[in-house]
C-alpha cells in the first residue's frame, strides 16, 4: 500500500507541478504588465479594468511586429537602434541583450549554423552547442579553421562563447530548433543515436 501511494503520489507531482508552475509564471507575467498600465487606464476610465494592460502589451508587441516587416519600419527601427546605442548606460547592454534574443528569433534562422558536439568542459565529457560563426586565426603554427560557438550552461540565454578547432567539434544533424528542445528539456529529448543521418 505505501509503495503504491509513493509511485502514484510521484506520477501526479510530475504532471501537477509543470500545469500549475506554467500557470503561475503566466500569472506573474500577466499581473506585472498590467500593473505597468494599470495607472493610465483607471485615470482614463475612472476604474481599473483588469487584463487591459496585458492586451495594450500584446497589441504594442503586434504593432512593432508590423513595423519590422516592412522597409519603413525597418528605417524607423535602425533610427531607433541609433538612438538608444547614444545613452550612456543603456549603450553597454542594448547591443548584447539584442544579439542574444535576436539568435533565437525565427526570422534569423541563420543565427545558429548548426548543432554540435564539443568536449566541455573537460575532455571526455561532451556538450551540446550552437555553431554561431566561423574564424580564420592566425597561430605561431600557421592559419587555422576555428568555429566559434555558443555552449548554454545554465539555461538557454546564459553559456559559454568558445572557440575551437574546427575538427574537434562532431556535427550532430539536429536542426536548431532540435537543439533547443533538448536544452529546455534538460536533456530529455536528446536521440538515442548521434549523428542523425
Amino acid at each position: 500500500m505505501k509503495n503504491w501511494l509513493k509511485v502514484r503520489f510521484i506520477a501526479g507531482f510530475f504532471v501537477t507541478v509543470p500545469v500549475f508552475l506554467t500557470g503561475w509564471l503566466l500569472w506573474i507575467f500577466w499581473s506585472r504588465i498590467d500593473d505597468v498600465f494599470a495607472p493610465m487606464y483607471q485615470k482614463m476610465l475612472g476604474r481599473p479594468i483588469p487584463g487591459l494592460g496585458f492586451l495594450t502589451a500584446v497589441g504594442i508587441i503586434l504593432v512593432m511586429g508590423a513595423i519590422a516587416r516592412n522597409v519603413v519600419g525597418l528605417r524607423v527601427l535602425a533610427w531607433g537602434d541609433k538612438l538608444l546605442l547614444k545613452v550612456p548606460i543603456y549603450r553597454r547592454l542594448y547591443p548584447s541583450v539584442k544579439m542574444l534574443i535576436d539568435s533565437f528569433s525565427p526570422e534569423r534562422r541563420s543565427a545558429f549554423g548548426a548543432v554540435v558536439l564539443v568536449e566541455h568542459p573537460r575532455q571526455g565529457e561532451y556538450a551540446f552547442a550552437f555553431v554561431t560563426s566561423h574564424v580564420l586565426v592566425d597561430t605561431p603554427h600557421g592559419k587555422r579553421e576555428m568555429v566559434t560557438l555558443f555552449i548554454p550552461t545554465n539555461n538557454l540565454y546564459l553559456g559559454d562563447v568558445v572557440l575551437v578547432p574546427r575538427d574537434e567539434v562532431l556535427q550532430t544533424g539536429l536542426a536548431v530548433e532540435e537543439g533547443v528542445r533538448i536544452i529546455l528539456s534538460a536533456g530529455n529529448a536528446t536521440p538515442r543515436q548521434l549523428p542523425r543521418s
